[in-house]
């Protein structure tokens, strides 16, 4: 008897992905643990392993399809005896971009409707009316009277189109006096609003993978709907280099090489566990509280940002962060990791010191209610031992959730960090 075999769930979160890669094809022999697919999640692109054995008799959804829905058939394998080319293919349902809006029972009807304009007219601001640069330079060129052109552009703006075939001196045309109840009802509601650009100059389109998409809306709900609080400390790591050096030479036998920011890792969520306050997540009518410091550690991939997590990180050794961090790196890099990787975490931290950035404040990874900025360690005029001196400073940069942390708590969180930094012996207790 044929198995179908699904879109799986690849993440507690997924309700649709990509099938990015078919890994095999029609008339291949699979076991349970063959590799037969790579899929794009919203987190990550994951490879899909076989569960049955058989022969692959169908491929009903084609690589490369976007918007499959979990659940959908993607492919027939046929059982043991069963002839692979007598297995018939389910109908599959194509992905939809979006679904056309369902029928509702007509109500009663005004008796004649005016149809709607075929473009909206030019929207103004006072009386400045919305025009491309372009649009206005031919506008003049030709003695067009922007005033009476239609808008077809985003928000009944002008563009190039608009005024190639307008006549010159056009005079104004009369607005309707009010937009038709139906018309409006009509609209689709909640139409993505359009992005305007220049269309002139060169350019290619890229589509977003589900990963850009991911990271976009995150970014936009953490910006819109977080008060960021910012708090920026200079630190000095001339200690922590200086151990960081005895440390590898130790533990150069055992294949470890610690890097500076296994150690703020380290920092970091030994910080949490001094600062319990600022190891929390708002959610709307109650504070959740982590007696745990799990850190999601933001590494950049190909394909965009994603934070594998470094857990507990405040009880286990460096050795084992470094060892830890190498590893889910590379496979993130790959796009490898599996959702326990990179799902959760109690705060987070992102350095971009190595591109030889100051400082910079970072974006909330919510829902947790921190994250740790590192700039680059350089050379600066510092005051060491009521004595100005040179020494290797970095600034680091904390953002928090003002909701569930108070600009106190978090100053001493970045106060208890500043001083395991610059005293890191601590760090190994």
């Amino acid at each position: 008897m044929s198995i179908d075999i699904k879109m799986p769930a690849l993440s507690p979160t997924m309700e649709e992905g990509t099938l990015a890669k078919w890994l095999v094809k029609e008339g291949d022999t699979v076991k349970a643990g063959d590799l037969m697919a790579e899929i794009e999640t919203d987190k990550a692109t994951m490879e899909f392993e076989a569960v049955d054995e058989g022969v692959i008799a169908k491929i009903v959804v084609a690589e490369g399809t976007d918007g499959v829905k979990v659940g959908t058939v993607i492919a027939v394998l046929a059982g043991e005896g069963e002839d692979a080319s007598s297995v018939a293919a389910p109908k599959a349902e194509a992905p939809k971009a979006a679904e056309a809006p369902k029928e509702e029972p007509k109500a009663a009807a005004p008796a004649a409707v005016a149809p709607a304009p075929a473009a909206a007219p030019a929207a103004a601001s006072g009386d400045r009316v919305k025009a491309s640069p372009l649009a206005r330079r031919i506008a003049a060129e030709k003695g067009v009277d922007l005033g009476g052109v239609s808008g077809s552009g985003p928000n009944g703006r002008i563009v190039k189109a608009d005024v190639e075939g307008a006549k010159p001196g056009a005079a104004p045309a009369s607005a309707p006096a009010a937009a038709p109840a139906a018309a409006a009802a009509a609209a689709p509601a909640a139409a993505p609003a359009s992005v305007w650009y220049d269309e002139t100059i060169p350019h290619e389109e890229e589509k977003l993978s589900n990963i850009r998409k991911t990271i976009a809306r995150r970014l936009t709900e953490a910006k819109q709907t977080i008060p960021h609080i910012y708090l920026t400390v200079d630190v000095q790591l001339d200690a922590l280099l200086k151990l960081r050096g005895q440390l590898n030479k130790s533990l150069e036998g055992r294949g470890v090489k610690l890097s500076v920011n296994d150690m703020l890792i380290k920092a970091l969520a030994v910080a949490l566990a001094q600062v319990p306050k600022c190891n929390v997540t708002y959610a709307g009518d109650k504070l959740v509280k982590y007696s745990r410091s799990d850190i999601s550690v933001a590494v950049s991939t190909p394909t965009g940002l994603i934070t594998p997590i470094i857990r507990d990180a405040a009880n286990i050794g460096l050795a084992s962060i470094s060892t830890q961090m190498k590893e889910l790196g590379q496979r993130a890099k790959e796009g490898k990791l599996q959702p326990h990787e990179y799902q959760g975490g109690t705060a987070s931290i992102s350095n971009m010191g190595m591109f030889g950035i100051k400082q910079f404040d970072a974006v909330i990874n919510p829902p947790q209610a921190m994250i740790l900025a590192v700039g680059a360690g350089e050379k600066r005029p510092y005051i060491v031992d009521d004595a100005l001196g040179v020494a290797t400073v970095m600034s680091a940069t904390g953002s928090f959730d003002h909701r569930a942390v108070d600009g106190a708590d978090g100053a001493e969180l970045m106060k208890v960090f500043k001083a395991l930094v610059e005293s890191p012996m601590g760090l190994l207790a």
